[in-house]
């Protein structure tokens, strides 16, 4: 992906005041490298790291690493120009550069991508060897990252920490918001960022780390206090082929060179959980890992691997951990409002009283696994528990994730993009005295996992009344096909007997919001899913305007405009 202008503006902006210059030397040694001398002979300490040649600043190390399409050493000569004093890439990559006459020394290493995150590190001195550095929270699953990394968050500021936040929606700089275009930056961003907000007194970040983070080496040179795992359902398959691949990229998080700890949540019907948990404790050691279990009930004491589940290539592995054998349960859980209460009980004895405001019960996974992270960086339980009882600070609205935006009929906007998050976000907003309709909206994005398609239609006529199909950023796919595919889904389940009345297919996707809105009964539930807080969708290169949030505000609007007309 080519970086835009604007992009560029944004990395200068993550950059420290007080970067270590290092020399071409000390570089080589950390990182094995080959050194290729300039031919002057002389070099220029090294004072930031880019991959990008557009955000090259005077002093910079570019990193031309070969893409999917073009070898970054291309734009050596641009780099250069800019103003790099050295290169790092691999063989070919310093062929390349020769031959465009750059004359700049050169790092060659067959791995180069593997080295610019720990070469940041040093130059950025992200975490300084004396312990000075932020307290490290990294989240990584299928669903829940965003919202739980806003849980830690909230509850690091309830305890006094001022705090960072790094995900999804946005980066978060000290008070400066600074918006986010991939769940986790590349490793110089992080390690810029990391060592900016601890110039700017930042005490703790929590961070959300993608299976592309970990496979892409984004996160590499970063150290965490407490990693935490939330679920691993199908998604980004297009990337790593399959589930038990998609496993092991997560699992790259829960090793001692990335974290002092690990929080596993054993969740119901996740047979990866307990594998995760497994491989946790043989990588960490067992006294290093903090299991919890999302139910205690009878009806739940069910192994957390389960069955044996198919996935694209073979079986899902089976793990040792078990929902009885956890080291701590969720207890006695109760509807407050359109959250929940609930206890968490630890082996010993322990307990810690925990709510959230936010509706569903992975909402309640998500707060019991924010909970613990912060418990388990040393946070004295008795402590914790005043601050959960004074403060609330698992109520506080995650933008796009389950955001309320109308009642009568109550109105969502949730991010759910895969089938699983699909059907929680629906059981969520499924009235419980069975007096109103849930009505959904989403579509599938274009070039991404195709295979999910039908099996999120299915999801949706299962768990909805009225199922409304659109697009969701096609990319460069044509959008019909699209839909189309996720509609068979749908039309096959009803066939078959689920729950749906109506399967629709509808675009433009500000059309379908109106449909859904003019459908819709005062004690109905509207759920519009998929983009969550994005603003702009992409058909083939071309950005279309479009929130959800305002397009639902605004069908509402009408609604309630016209229902008062004829009052």
């Amino acid at each position: 992906m080519v970086a835009s202008a604007q992009e560029g503006t944004d990395a200068q902006s993550l950059r420290p005041s007080r970067p270590v210059a290092h020399s071409l030397e000390e570089l080589a040694r950390l990182t094995g490298a080959r050194v290729v001398p300039a031919p002057t002979g002389t070099t220029a300490p090294v004072t930031g790291v880019v991959l990008n040649s557009r955000e090259v600043q005077p002093g910079d190390l570019y990193a031309a690493l070969p893409g999917a399409k073009v070898h970054g050493a291309r734009f050596a000569a641009d780099a250069a120009a800019a103003g790099a004093v050295a290169i790092l890439t691999d063989p070919a990559g310093e062929r390349a550069a020769a031959e465009a006459g750059v004359t700049l020394p050169v790092l060659v290493s067959p791995e180069p991508r593997s080295w610019v995150g720990p070469v940041a590190r040093a130059v950025y001195d992200s975490q300084p060897a004396d312990g000075t550095g932020q307290e490290l929270f990294a989240v990584t699953g299928t669903n829940g990252k965003t919202t739980t990394t806003y849980f830690i968050t909230s509850i690091l500021r309830a305890l006094g920490h001022t705090t960072g936040l790094i995900g999804t929606i946005e980066i978060l700089a000290g008070d400066t918001p600074i918006p986010s275009r991939m769940t986790t930056p590349e490793a110089p961003h992080v390690h810029s960022l990391l060592a900016l907000t601890r110039e700017r007194g930042i005490t703790a970040t929590a961070m959300e780390v993608s299976s592309h983070a970990l496979e892409f080496h984004r996160v590499d040179g970063v150290h965490y206090d407490v990693a935490g795992f939330t679920n691993l359902t199908q998604d980004h398959l297009d990337l790593h082929g399959s589930m038990a691949e998609y496993f092991e990229a997560k699992a790259q998080l829960f090793t001692r060179e990335r974290t002092r700890r690990g929080v596993v949540v054993l969740g119901d019907g996740d047979p990866w959980s307990a594998a995760m948990a497994q491989r946790a404790r043989e990588n960490l050691g067992a006294e290093n890992v903090t299991t919890v279990a999302l139910r205690g009930t009878e009806a739940a004491r069910a192994e957390a691997t389960g069955p044996e589940v198919n996935d694209a290539e073979g079986t899902a592995p089976v793990g040792t951990a078990t929902v009885d054998a956890a080291d701590w349960t969720l207890r006695s859980l109760t509807r407050r409002g359109i959250g929940h209460a609930f206890t968490l009980q630890h082996t010993d004895g322990r307990a810690l009283d925990v709510h959230t405001g936010l509706p569903g019960e992975f909402n309640v996974a998500n707060a019991a696994l924010a909970v613990l992270m912060v418990l388990d960086s040393g946070v004295a339980p008795e402590t914790l528990q005043c601050v959960l009882d004074e403060h609330d600070p698992l109520s506080a609205g995650v933008p796009g994730r389950m955001e309320l935006v109308g009642t009568r009929p109550t109105s969502l906007v949730d991010f759910a993009h895969n089938p699983d998050a699909l059907a929680r976000s629906l059981r969520a907003v499924t009235p419980e005295d069975g007096r109103g309709r849930v009505i959904v909206v989403f579509g599938a994005t274009g070039e991404r996992d195709t295979t999910k398609r039908p099996i999120m239609g299915r999801v949706a006529a299962e768990e909805a009344d009225v199922v409304i199909i659109t697009d969701d950023d096609p990319h460069g796919e044509e959008p019909a096909p699209i839909r189309e595919q996720v509609a068979q889904g749908a039309r096959e389940a009803v066939a078959n007997g689920a729950r749906a009345t109506d399967v629709l297919v509808i675009e433009p996707r500000a059309t379908a919001i109106r449909t859904a809105v003019r459908m819709a009964h005062p004690d109905d539930a509207i759920i519009v899913a998929g983009r969550g807080h994005e603003t702009a969708m992409d058909f083939n290169g071309v950005v279309v305007p479009l929130d959800d949030r305002e397009e639902l505000r605004d069908a509402l609007a009408a609604l309630h405009a016209d229902t008062k007309e004829q009052q």
